[in-house]
């Protein structure tokens, strides 16, 4: 277990500008006008055919409420590997296991405003996993409001025809994504070897 999972606090690593850890401070403290620069991460969930999980943000969020995005997002916690905390978040929010997690965008960083005036500013490397063929989602309706699994294709002509539908991290990392020379392998995930 890790300071993430056993305080009732979740608390956030604050980096400085050469993406060191500098600090943490409790996630609620985190995120206002003027956002510090912190860790977090995005996931990109496939299926056994190569579909992606995008899901619908609550509208009891307080920022980009109601808005599609990528299938999760987070923020690890000190001493927690990127892992363990997609592992974490994408149980505590869709209610799914994954396997053969990959990174896609490793040096990822955005900021964005939102409406009510609140900056993210976030070093967010892109990583894509694999969910179970016979998973069922059971969403946390504080987090996830609607939910589909969609073609890759489909997601970038959606992003670019209608960027105010989703969230800006999710625009932009899609737009990268989309010019990555290999896309096909963000999909499909190699079989693990076996022991023998």
């Amino acid at each position: 277990m890790t300071s993430a999972t056993t305080s009732t606090t979740e608390l956030v690593v604050l980096m400085s500008q050469d993406r060191q850890p500098v600090g943490e401070l409790p996630k609620a403290f985190v995120h206002h006008a003027d956002t510090p620069l912190h860790l977090a991460f995005s996931a990109y969930l496939v299926d056994e055919s190569g579909r992606l999980l995008m899901t619908r943000r609550a509208l009891t969020k307080v920022t980009w409420p109601g808005v599609w995005t990528n299938s999760c997002c987070g923020h690890p916690g000190p001493d927690e590997s990127m892992q363990d905390a997609i592992a974490r978040r994408v149980d505590s929010e869709l209610g799914l296991q994954i396997e053969g997690i990959r990174c896609a965008l490793p040096d990822f960083a955005y900021r964005a405003r939102d409406a009510s005036g609140i900056w993210e500013n976030e070093i967010c490397p892109v990583f894509f996993a694999t969910v179970h063929p016979s998973a069922q989602i059971r969403p946390n309706r504080g987090e996830v409001m609607e939910w589909s699994w969609t073609e890759w294709s489909d997601v970038v002509a959606a992003t670019a025809a209608a960027p105010f539908a989703f969230s800006p991290w999710a625009v932009d990392q899609i737009g990268q994504l989309a010019k990555l020379p290999d896309q096909s392998a963000l999909f499909h995930r190699e079989p693990e070897a076996t022991s023998t």
